[in-house]
Order: structure tokens, then sequence, then C-alpha cells
């Protein structure tokens, strides 16, 4: 049969290996432009290895991850390199007026068309 794996979590064990991936993330890190710090294609090899450390060292604790301290841990690096990275927010406007009343008017008259000629084949359906 399977074996049920019976160790705790070491999470003092975990938090003294995790900052030795931070590390080696911050190294991979200094190879990219800051400027292109938010642009995920740039070091998203990087970053797949930094999390696969992440999920290494919690796994060789005996903790599950992602875990809350594993998660603690990851969320200060994020901090560290992309709390400059907010998404820009887009402002949205009414089109022209003559666009949105073309956009309105358009769907009012083909129901009024459809509801009309509806009505005219319903009085003409002995010719039906």
């Amino acid at each position: 049969g399977a074996r049920q794996q019976t160790e705790l979590c070491n999470e003092s064990l975990m938090l003294e290996k995790l900052p030795a991936c931070g590390k080696s993330f911050e190294e991979m890190m200094k190879k990219v432009d800051s400027n292109k710090w938010c642009n995920l294609t740039e070091f998203i090899m990087y970053y797949d290895s930094f999390t696969q450390c992440t999920e290494r060292e919690a796994n060789n604790a005996s903790c599950f991850w992602p875990n809350p301290l594993a998660e603690g841990f990851i969320t200060g690096i994020h901090k560290q390199f992309f709390s400059n990275c907010t998404s820009e927010k887009v402002h949205w406007e009414d089109p022209p007026d003559e666009i949105l009343v073309t956009l309105i008017l358009i769907p009012v008259m083909l129901t009024c068309a459809m509801i009309t000629l509806v009505v005219w084949c319903s009085k003409r359906s002995d010719i039906l």
C-alpha cells in the first residue's frame, strides 16, 4: 500500500532555506534591465526557477506548497521587484454623439420594422 507521510512541516527549516531562493532570483534579475522588470516575458525563466526553488525547499522541509509562510516570502520578493508594476487604468469615454445615436437607433428601427412585418403578415394569414 501507499505510505502516508507523517512528518510535520518544519517551518523553521523552510524559512531558513527560502532566502537562498530569493538571493538566487535577485542575482538572476540583475541580468534584466530594471526598466523591463514589469515585462514578464523578460524574466519568466528566472521567475519559474524561483518558484520551483521555493516549492522544492518547502517540500524538503515536509511542508505543502504554497503555504502561508512561503506565500509571505514570495510576496516580499514581489514587493522588492514588482512594486512599481501597477496596471494602468483604462479611461473609458462615450463615443461621439453621432455614433452613439446611430448605435441606439439601428436596433430600435430594426425592432420596429420586425414588429410591423409580423403584424402585417399576421393580418394577411389568408394568403399564407
